[in-house]
């Protein structure tokens, strides 16, 4: 590639990134309820592990990667219409014509959720932080730990004392950013991909076996975790705009990802023989283009910034309504920053991912749970058994992620 050539395209990629932000900060796209409602579920399923998802589904599966995140992807909707199911029937449980059964389940899902959040938050600001640092040429998993400590206390501390309304309105201009590069990311994949040539002849058979494979594929359910927010925006947004727009997220976000690890698939050879880290897209990307590593840095840190602040505070919103509004949301946030703190020391990135993976398996498996008791009880005929059977199938798959899930490291 020559040097023209190499800064013709950084240029074409700014350019494109440019022009797709200022199309999606138009007040017409900006301000549509329907986009506002999409916004906060895609940005928390991209922001769930979007730049990690190809070095390790490259590391289990190798060459069937592509499959691998169709699987992935593909639960994620089954799940996703469990959600959808449970929140038309929303106004089951708003009028009490609720057993105590659904009251229960939908009680402990509350609880679980609000655990799942506090590993993600872990999740997020580490990577985050990893990002960064990479970035500044001064990565170790020691100063990663350091930093992404110091941001949790930052978040913690500054949400106690004057609330984090005012980080909330990051969210919007962060999944802008985050979408313009990807676009850019996607593009510069496919003028590398076409330059040399989409050639997976480097990747040696693969060495896990089909069990090993299978729990590690359970461990990265956090990759396309986040539609499940589309449900508790009920007090903004009603059941039938929440449902579209919670489809539209998972459409879009699913299609991202099975057209990244496939265009990114000739580049992830390498991890079939080495752990993958959370930093490593950004050094493979260089090999595409000098500007793409810079573009990826910024859109990683403002992406899981506000994806972290976004949980927090739903954890502490899920903590709050689960306390029936006897414990201060403010309160809640340093000691979810705490936790993460902990958990975060006490575990490798990795690690956090099949923890959280299982965390949220552990929320959806009790959501599949609530949608087959309310099928059972507003559906008739035919509909009724096959929403039940499809829902209790689906139970039972999740239930075998929560107890099975493993890291890619594992």
């Amino acid at each position: 590639m020559t040097s023209d050539n190499f800064t013709l395209l950084d240029g074409l990629l700014v350019i494109i990134s440019v022009i797709v932000a200022a199309i999606m900060l138009r007040p017409a796209v900006r301000d549509a309820a329907f986009w506002r409602a999409t916004v906060t579920p895609l940005a928390s399923i991209i922001g769930s592990g979007f730049l990690v998802v190809a070095p390790m589904l490259s590391s289990i599966a190798g060459t069937w990667s592509v499959v691998c995140i169709l699987g992935i992807v593909l639960l994620s909707f089954w799940i996703g219409d469990a959600l959808r199911f449970n929140i038309h029937h929303d106004g089951q449980r708003q009028s009490g014509k609720v057993r105590n059964t659904e009251q229960l389940l939908e009680h402990f899902s509350d609880m679980a959720l609000a655990l799942a959040y506090v590993i993600s938050v872990t999740f997020y600001v580490r990577l985050m932080s990893g990002f960064v640092l990479d970035g500044l040429d001064a990565y170790t998993s020691f100063n990663a730990d350091v930093l992404a400590t110091a941001v949790l206390l930052f978040i913690g501390g500054y949400g106690w004392r004057r609330g984090l309304i005012g980080l909330e309105r990051l969210e919007e201009f962060s999944v802008t950013i985050k979408l313009s590069v990807i676009v850019s990311l996607l593009l510069g994949l496919i003028y590398f991909d076409i330059r040399n040539g989409y050639d997976l002849t480097d990747f040696p058979p693969i060495q896990t076996d089909l069990w090993e494979g299978a729990r590690k594929l359970a461990g990265m359910l956090l990759i396309v975790q986040g539609f499940e927010t589309s449900k508790y925006l009920g007090s903004t947004y009603a059941p039938e705009l929440r449902s579209r727009s919670m489809m539209l997220a998972q459409i879009l976000a699913g299609a991202i990802y099975m057209a990244f690890v496939a265009l990114a698939l000739p580049l992830m050879a390498v991890f079939t023989e080495q752990v993958p880290s959370e930093t490593a897209i950004i050094g493979l990307s260089g090999q595409i283009t000098v500007i793409l590593p810079i573009m990826l840095i910024l859109a990683a840190t403002m992406s899981q910034f506000s994806a972290a602040i976004a949980d927090i505070i739903g954890s502490g919103g899920v903590v709050e309504n689960v306390g029936k509004r006897r414990i201060k949301v403010r309160t809640c946030y340093p000691v979810i920053a705490l936790l993460a703190i902990a958990l975060m020391w006490s575990s490798h990135i990795f690690e956090i991912v099949a923890f959280a993976s299982r965390a949220f398996a552990f929320y959806y498996f009790l959501q599949t749970l609530l949608a087959a008791s309310l099928a059972y009880k507003v559906a008739h005929g035919r509909r009724r058994w096959r929403l039940i059977g499809s829902y209790s199938c689906l139970s039972a798959l999740l239930l075998w992620v929560v107890i099975f899930a493993i890291p890619v490291e594992g």
